[in-house]
């Protein structure tokens, strides 16, 4: 019978994995390439694998015990269509769960406790318990939702640089450094646009914080239209008893100043998507050795 429970975080920019035996000590972790399910299905999966291998490895454990663990995978995309039970489907390990970046976000902030969390990242997605009830949105991916997330923040910046090239609205600092950066040719942009992933998008935003801090119009603009998106989703979930809402991911902090809305139920999370991965993961360990007692 199988003693091993690994969690594994599949995130925009890389997979991040943590072994645990069944009491919820962690053992050894791993790292490897970006799970996009949604654009990039086949390379996910190798990704994902290999971030599971890389932590039995670090554990001083053999790399081939990945089909005798038990797995939960979190990520984003896995809400959408059948591209979650792809990945099940196709994974090595004795059972394996994929559920969506949002759940295991949830869990390690919250552990089992009610409340709301927002996770901001390369992509975007929200999820909330009530009542011990699960309620999830967004994560759609970013052609068509994940707003506020670092890839459309990215891609907003690449508008407005074309539209204040084209003399439609005012340009500023950031859309002169981004024309600059592209040699002030709109048509680089545009054949940077047409093959650029989530991840290309996303480095953007770092800049768009540093410029809106610093009062450019135009990226104040953005990360306001940002912050109205998280608003409306938060409001979407929120009930008048809720203790909590936590703020997760690469761009969490960042849009803490922006939300003073919120300020009074902001709280800090108690730990990260991948302890939360991993507390899902014992707890499928568990529920499988009492079935099988």
């Amino acid at each position: 019978m199988t003693e091993l429970a690994i969690g594994i975080d599949g995130g925009g920019t890389s997979c991040r994995a943590a072994v645990a035996d069944k009491d919820g000590n962690v053992l050894g972790r791993g790292k490897a390439g970006p799970a996009n399910i949604l654009s990039d299905l086949e390379n996910s999966l190798l990704n994902i694998v290999e971030s599971a291998r890389q932590a039995l490895s670090d554990a001083g454990l053999d790399a081939e015990a990945v089909t005798s663990a038990v797995s939960v995978v979190g990520v984003a995309g896995a809400n959408v269509m059948d591209y979650g039970q792809r990945i099940e489907r196709a994974l090595p390990f004795a059972e394996g769960r994929v559920v969506t970046d949002a759940l295991i976000s949830l869990q390690g902030a919250l552990g089992d406790a009610d409340g709301i969390v927002g996770a901001f990242g390369t992509g975007s997605v929200y999820n909330a318990r009530r009542d011990g009830r699960l309620n999830g949105i967004g994560g759609w991916g970013f052609i068509v939702g994940d707003q506020a997330s670092g890839a459309r923040l990215g891609r907003d910046l690449m508008e407005h640089a074309l539209l204040a090239h084209d003399g439609v609205r005012l340009g500023s600092a950031i859309t002169e450094a981004v024309m600059a950066e592209y040699g002030n040719d709109p048509e680089r942009i545009v054949d940077f646009a047409h093959t650029a992933r989530p991840t290309d998008f996303a480095r953007y935003a770092p800049m768009v914080f540093k410029h809106a801090a610093e009062g450019d119009v135009v990226a104040i603009g953005i990360v306001k239209d940002a912050a109205m998106a998280i608003g409306e989703s938060l409001d979407a979930l929120l009930w008048p008893e809720c203790p909590s809402i936590c703020l997760l991911g690469g761009l969490a902090e960042a849009y803490e100043p922006w939300l003073s809305r919120y300020k009074p139920l902001l709280a800090r999370p108690k730990n990260d998507a991948l302890q939360g991965a991993v507390e899902l993961a014992v707890k499928l360990l568990n529920d499988q050795q009492k079935g099988a007692a």
